[in-house]
């Protein structure tokens, strides 16, 4: 009974009410949006790689080894030679290697030299592996696959020709040219830096530096080798690890670190995930100390709203009393009608924002790799809503005193 009066209530003041509703919905809908990509970036972040239980590069530290083996972010302190590389991958507790050698672009798109183990064992995710969408894994030198973004971006297709660049920048005036690669597969988007990456086989690493010398080509170049897919590079950028026993790792770990012929440093890509991640906590809390300041703004316009139409339901609610009802009873009916408003909102936020993210993934997919679900409910979901409802509770227990005390004193009091 009292649940239909408030919400009889509410629809008698629909204009007032609808815009109070509206309000809510944008701010829960905001609060609700950041909550819920701040877990997707998490779980994208802590999913860029996966199976992986070491990265080994030269010395430093591990985020910084971390960033530009997996995230193609900056460069490396140096690069380590390829005896030691063929020396760790010998360790009888190694199951599998990727090589990574970077150093070269592609029209801003980073480049990465590895081999055809890459497709076979790097995987992401929740262990997936990568899949082609189009072709099929390089086996010449002078082939490549692309990631998903890159053929969206430039438009690449199969069998297309492209030119590499010496260095990392957008713009370089140093290029690989008379040495084209022909693309013979793309990769499916996979929402990671996999998506941005040129893959070219190792040693068309070395084959397209021929004759450089310090970062420039030689003024006289060599004759191009005939037995190009026999070149060995003499040093790669970094390497990923599985092993046979995670029980291994930590071992594995130390006798790299203290290897004594080259200084080396193995990280744990979980711990190095960890460690990034908490470095980058404080944007997160900024975003959602803001969008909780924008719904405590929004829930004080409710309660002013409220308070301000406290003076127009004198009529009402005296009608109230006058058939019977007491003080508490019309203080309970405030109550549940803030709570019938912010569950409405609540439901509208959620439903509007399931909609906004159904219609764009494919286009977030498509243009910025981005992998967002529209499963907007997490598990803690349902606290942040008890808390909020609680909160308005509270809130509203001003308008909620001043119709109890109205009443009681229009209950008390003769009118003429």
């Amino acid at each position: 009974m009292l649940i239909k009066l408030a919400r009889l209530s509410l629809y008698n003041r629909r204009s007032t009410v609808l815009m109070t509703w509206l309000s809510l919905t944008i701010s829960l809908a905001l609060l609700l949006g950041i909550d819920h990509l701040r877990h997707e970036a998490k779980a994208s972040f802590t999913n860029t790689v996966s199976g992986t239980d070491l990265i080994v590069g030269a010395r430093s530290g591990q985020i910084n080894l971390l960033l530009y083996s997996v995230f193609r972010i900056g460069n490396a302190t140096a690069n380590m030679n390829w005896s030691t590389y063929q020396k760790i991958i010998a360790h009888p507790q190694v199951k599998w290697s990727i090589p990574i050698s970077l150093g070269d672009s592609h029209r801003g798109f980073r480049v990465m030299g590895t081999t055809t183990d890459y497709f076979k064992y790097f995987s992401y995710g929740n262990k997936q592996p990568l899949k082609l969408a189009q072709g099929e894994a390089f086996a010449g030198v002078f082939e490549t696959v692309i990631g998903a973004e890159v053929a969206n971006k430039l438009g690449y297709r199969l069998g297309q020709q492209i030119e590499l660049s010496h260095g990392i920048g957008a713009v370089s005036f140093s290029q690989h040219k008379g040495k084209p690669f022909t693309i013979v597969g793309i990769l499916n988007a996979t929402g990671t830096p996999v998506d941005q990456t040129v893959h070219v086989n190792l040693p068309a690493i070395e084959a397209i530096h021929q004759g450089w010398q310090q970062g420039a080509p030689a003024l006289a170049r060599p004759n191009a080798a005939d037995n190009l897919d026999k070149l060995q590079p003499s040093s790669i950028t970094a390497f990923m690890l599985g092993l046979n026993s995670p029980m291994a790792t930590f071992t594995l770990q130390r006798e790299i670190n203290t290897y004594r012929a080259e200084p080396l440093s193995a990280i744990l890509p979980g711990v190095a995930l960890a460690e990034l991640w908490q470095m980058l906590a404080m944007v997160e809390n900024m975003l959602l100390l803001i969008s909780m300041m924008v719904l405590l703004a929004a829930l004080v316009g409710m309660v002013t709203t409220l308070l301000a139409s406290m003076q127009q339901r004198q009529r009402e609610l005296a009608i109230l009393r006058a058939a019977g009802a007491n003080a508490w009873y019309v203080f309970a009916l405030i109550q549940i009608e803030v709570l019938l408003l912010m569950l409405a909102a609540f439901i509208s936020a959620a439903g509007l924002l399931a909609l906004i993210l159904s219609l764009l993934a494919s286009s977030l997919a498509a243009n910025y790799s981005l992998m967002i679900s529209w499963h907007i409910i997490h598990s803690h979901t349902g606290y942040w809503a008890l808390a909020i409802l609680i909160f308005a509770a509270v809130l509203a227990l001003l308008p909620s005193i001043q119709a109890y005390r109205n009443t009681l004193n229009d209950g008390l009091s003769v009118k003429l």
